[in-house]
């Protein structure tokens, strides 16, 4: 604040009249004290929890031997967090940044260079899918599939169209000569928690096999591990040919990350593409260390087993509450469409020492850790149940 006591940031974003200023695990604390169980990780960032030991470490580690370098020089970090991922993955090739529209964008460029400067086709057209979000920047928000987030920016990139989720006939009708690439999230967290349909996603990628595409995974939200699996495309039985990560990639510190198949490197050589904090020695000790961390502890699995509890948890005590249209989700990317704006059941919860975000005006997400403790779980997910059982009995009453 000013010395007015007028913010001086630019009011992009509705915040909730709560300051956090401290975190340790799955709990958080504002500036009065009160202490908070978070069931939203930062919206999916804080993966091992805040404050995760294994990444501190490592951190400090390199915090006393080098900041930052220019990618003209070999960053050591970067090879062996690329080698870790590229052994857990479909991928061979990695390129680093510092966010997931940044690792979008990157995608992006690839697909199309891929067509542009290696088979020599021009293609360029990117089909994404509606009510879905890969970013803020121009191109990222002009592929995502949500018009409220591209107000006030025309002239818009041109290169994308759009189908609805599910929806394989659909998807065939947009291909033409100029499509180069079909980009999807495996669920859209922001689109509501919608996963996607296991055989449109099969059918999706026979189609960009049969027709040259590029299938291009946004496991921005999904990926590091969220869904059960490490990367959620590993429950569709495909591999991509790129996928995108962030938010929990680096516990808690920013980095993004675009990987892809070998045949792409000739697209990506040098100069064609970088980024200046992309993938410093810092950032890519931090992912190493998450990384390596949800690995060896299984988080994956963890989060298979106590998302399925979640979601039964939920379904036995808001059975009947006329509040609750549907539970969905997998792994822990949990989320609960009401039958009206959610936004004053969230209030509520944050009220009664909860965290949870929404996922568009009537869903209510659940991000936690994949380390959460069981009790603090139970305790949040208890909150959630009497806000919504209690909301129900009063306007049941009038």
């Amino acid at each position: 604040m000013s010395e007015t006591g007028k913010s001086s940031l630019f009011p992009t974003y509705a915040r909730y009249p709560i300051t956090l200023v401290k975190g340790e695990g799955s709990r958080l604390w504002d500036d009065t004290g009160k202490e908070y169980i978070d069931l939203m990780s930062g919206i999916a960032v804080a993966n091992l929890g805040h404050a995760p030991k294994e990444v501190k470490e490592e951190l400090v580690q390199q915090l006393d031997q080098l900041w930052h370098v220019s990618n003209l020089f070999h960053i050591p970090n970067q090879e062996k967090l690329a080698s870790l991922l590229t052994a857990n993955s479909c991928a061979d090739a990695v390129f680093f940044c510092s966010t997931g529209a940044e690792a979008n964008e990157a995608a992006i460029k690839l697909a199309r260079r891929y067509n542009q400067k290696v088979l020599n086709n021009g293609r360029y057209e990117i089909i994404t899918f509606n009510m879905s979000f890969h970013g803020r920047t121009l191109a990222t928000l002009t592929a995502t599939g949500q018009d409220k987030v591209k107000e006030g920016f025309l002239p818009l990139p041109e290169g994308f169209v759009y189908a609805p989720y599910n929806d394989i006939e659909a998807v065939r009708s947009l291909v033409n000569d100029k499509t180069c690439a079909i980009m999807l999230e495996m669920v859209q967290g922001e689109g509501g928690v919608l996963p996607a349909d296991p055989e449109f996603v099969k059918q999706l990628a026979e189609l960009c096999k049969q027709e040259n595409l590029l299938l291009i995974a946004d496991e921005i939200q999904t990926g590091v591990g969220r869904t059960g699996k490490l990367f959620a495309y590993e429950h569709y039985g495909v591999e991509p040919d790129i996928f995108t990560l962030a938010k929990g990639l680096g516990g808690g510190f920013p980095i993004g990350a675009m990987l892809g198949k070998a045949f792409l490197a000739e697209a990506f050589n040098a100069g064609s593409h970088g980024s200046t904090f992309g993938g410093t020695p810092i950032a890519t000790a931090a992912g190493y260390a998450a990384v390596n961390a949800i690995l060896s502890q299984q988080l994956p699995e963890r989060a298979a087993e106590i998302g399925d509890y979640t979601i039964k948890k939920l379904e036995s005590k808001l059975a009947g509450n006329p509040l609750v249209a549907k539970i969905r989700g997998i792994g822990l990317l949990i989320g609960i469409e009401c039958t009206q704006p959610a936004g004053e059941f969230i209030s509520e919860m944050h009220k009664r020492g909860v965290l949870v975000i929404p996922a568009g005006p009537n869903v209510i997400r659940l991000v936690p850790a994949l380390n959460i403790p069981q009790a603090d779980l139970d305790q949040g997910l208890d909150v959630l149940c009497a806000v919504l059982s209690e909301k129900a009995a009063t306007i049941s009453a009038k």
